[in-house]
């Protein structure tokens, strides 16, 4: 029988990964709760799960122009794979470089230049451009054929292939709203949150997300693996969930928002690799042997109860650096460099793992919890993503643990 396209099977969606078929990943009772009980996660958890990252020191002169740099941010949320040669270029990794790439356009829109940020600013933006704003190199030097001692410089490295990923997602997105008769994305992001829907109710995340991924190859973030549907959608779901964190708290919403307490992780590299540094992904049972071994010393007892430990250096922990002063930052360790296919499976894997410990926690017995951690039965979805995304920027060993690899993709 033949599988199904991933445009056939986008017929049939729903927000979450498929689970793929069995043995694959596997997740226990007893590391969930090694994980939810640690003194890491206990202590670091109500402060690091507010840091979304989704506050930004900018004036806009309306609520759909935020809107729209709210949604161009999440279009590019992507570049993971480049975060080595990132930091080696600017001392920042993906989410900052992202981030300064979207201020730096908004700054060009608002100082004369162009609205970089509407559609016929993102079709007509060219790699050069795009560079300049990042500020990157994307020419290599390599010798001269026939001078000896002579190098010259040529478009090519890690830099210019994540340029170029940038320039066709902004080009593609913009053509395609352009064509739609939409001046920006956020115009219409925002006609997906007021249209009608059949049979009356509140916006939900799944027409939100119908309608970004139906429109936009860029949030179309599936594939079909070993016979079966993979969703993921990142991007999209950061997308819905940051509209409620950004625009919830207004009382009544300036526009419809939908319920996000219960939307899947945006699993990208981080999520998956750091679930499986911290024993709670066991991968023992993959059916994919080049996987299994993917991260050798990660399911090693000792390691793992050292990482769930509270460290030295977390912030209120007894932080060992002299006050007015930053830790030197080590340029991170490249990590495995995984296949497409190799990268849906983790990130699937990340995304039914988080589930389970969500499920795990609302069904403690308040009186199993440590005293003052009551909060524990409450947690949700969202709240453990942004734990696990910040923690891993929050511990020095932490930073310094291995995330797998997937260049060439606008997904995560």
């Amino acid at each position: 029988m033949q599988s199904e396209s991933p445009a056939e099977s986008f017929g049939k969606l729903k927000t979450s990964s498929k689970v793929l078929p069995s043995p694959q990943s596997q997740v226990t009772d007893d590391a969930v709760k090694r994980l939810l009980f640690s003194p890491s996660f206990l202590n670091t958890f109500k402060r690091v799960s507010i840091k979304h990252g989704l506050h930004f020191p900018l004036k806009f002169p309306s609520v759909l122009s935020e809107l729209n740099f709210l949604s161009v941010l999440c279009l590019l949320n992507f570049a993971s794979g480049y975060r080595v040669p990132l930091h080696e270029q600017t001392g920042r990794g993906a989410w900052d470089n992202v981030r300064a790439l979207v201020f730096n356009m908004y700054l060009s829109s608002v100082t004369g230049q162009g609205d970089l940020l509407s559609a016929k600013g993102m079709k007509n933006l060219t790699p050069q451009q795009i560079a300049e704003l990042m500020s990157v190199k994307i020419y290599v030097e390599r010798p001269h054929e026939t001078l000896p001692g002579v190098t010259v410089g040529e478009l090519g490295g890690h830099a210019y292939d994540l340029v170029k990923l940038i320039s066709t997602t902004l080009n593609e997105t913009g053509e395609i709203l352009e064509r739609s008769g939409m001046p920006d994305l956020g115009s219409f992001v925002l006609q997906s949150l007021t249209s009608k829907r059949s049979g009356g109710g509140d916006v939900t995340v799944d027409d939100v997300l119908n309608d970004l991924v139906s429109a936009f190859p860029a949030f179309r973030d599936m594939a079909i693996v070993d016979g079966r549907p993979v969703y993921c959608f990142k991007k999209a779901l950061f997308l819905v969930h940051g509209l409620t964190l950004r625009f919830g708290s207004s009382s009544p919403p300036t526009f419809p928002l939908p319920d996000t307490t219960k939307v899947p992780v945006f699993s990208d590299n981080v999520l998956p690799s750091l679930l499986i540094h911290l024993g709670v992904l066991d991968l023992s049972g993959v059916k994919d042997v080049a996987l299994r071994s993917t991260f050798p010393n990660a399911a090693n007892d000792a390691n793992v109860n050292a990482r769930l430990a509270v460290s030295k250096d977390t912030p209120g922990m007894g932080a060992a650096v002299a006050p007015g002063t930053k830790p030197e930052k080590a340029l991170p360790k490249e990590g495995p460099v995984l296949t497409s296919d190799q990268a849906f499976i983790l990130r699937a894997a990340a995304v039914d793992a988080c589930e389970k410990i969500v499920e795990y926690a609302h069904r403690l017995d308040e009186t199993s919890l440590p005293d003052g951690n009551k909060w524990i039965k409450d947690i949700t979805l969202p709240e453990l993503d942004v734990w696990l995304w910040a923690v891993a920027k929050d511990r020095s060993d932490y930073r310094e643990l291995e995330r797998f690899v997937l260049r060439d993709t606008v997904f995560f």
